[in-house]
C-alpha cells in the first residue's frame, strides 16, 4: 500500500533528477563552444594546470566555489516569486540555474580526474550514475505511453479522443 503511494513521489524525484541530467548533458556543450568563443580556453588550460598542481581535496574547493556567487541570484528570483513578480523571479531563478549547470559542468570537465582519485568522491560519482540510470528506467515507460498517446495510435479513449479532435480540426481547416 505504502509503496503504491509512493510511487508518484519516486517518478517525480525521477523525472526532476532527469531534467538536471538533461541540463547538465545539453548546457555542457554550449559552455565548450562559449568558451571556444571567448578567450576562456587559456582560461580552461590555465586553470588545468593549476589543478593537476592540486591535491584532490583542495581540487573538490575549485569545484564547489564557482557555485556559491549564484546562490545569492537564486535567492533574488525567490524573493521576486514571493513579491508576485512571478516572470522576472522565474526568469531570474531559471537563469541562475542554467548558469550554475553549465558552470559546474565546465569546472567539473576540468577537476574530474583528480576529484575521482578520492575513494569517498568516486563511489559518490557511482551512485549518481546509479541513480540516473535508475531514473531512466523508471521515467521511460511513462514517456513511452505519452508518445503512443500523442501519437493516438492506440485503442483507448486517449487515442480515441485524439483522433476525433485531429478530425475536427481537419474539418475546419477545409471548411475555410
Amino acid at each position: 500500500m505504502l509503496r503504491r503511494l509512493l510511487q508518484p513521489v519516486w517518478v517525480l524525484l525521477a523525472i526532476v533528477f532527469l531534467i538536471e541530467a538533461w541540463l547538465w548533458d545539453h548546457l555542457e556543450p554550449i559552455v565548450a563552444k562559449v568558451v571556444a568563443a571567448i578567450p576562456l580556453a587559456r582560461f580552461k588550460q590555465w586553470l588545468t594546470e593549476r589543478v593537476d598542481a592540486l591535491p584532490p581535496a583542495m581540487t573538490l574547493i575549485v569545484f564547489a566555489v564557482p557555485i556559491l556567487p549564484l546562490f545569492p541570484l537564486k535567492l533574488v528570483g525567490l524573493y521576486l516569486l514571493t513579491h508576485e513578480y512571478w516572470l522576472t523571479g522565474m526568469s531570474t531563478f531559471l537563469f541562475a540555474k542554467m548558469l550554475g549547470v553549465g558552470v559546474t559542468a565546465f569546472v567539473f570537465d576540468v577537476t574530474r580526474d583528480k576529484l575521482l582519485e578520492m575513494r569517498w568522491f568516486e563511489r559518490i560519482y557511482d551512485l549518481v550514475l546509479k541513480i540516473r540510470a535508475k531514473a531512466t528506467a523508471l521515467v521511460d515507460p511513462i514517456k513511452h505511453r505519452i508518445r503512443e498517446l500523442i501519437a493516438g495510435n492506440g485503442e483507448g479513449w486517449s487515442s480515441r479522443t485524439l483522433r476525433l479532435i485531429q478530425r475536427f480540426r481537419k474539418s475546419v481547416h477545409q471548411a475555410r
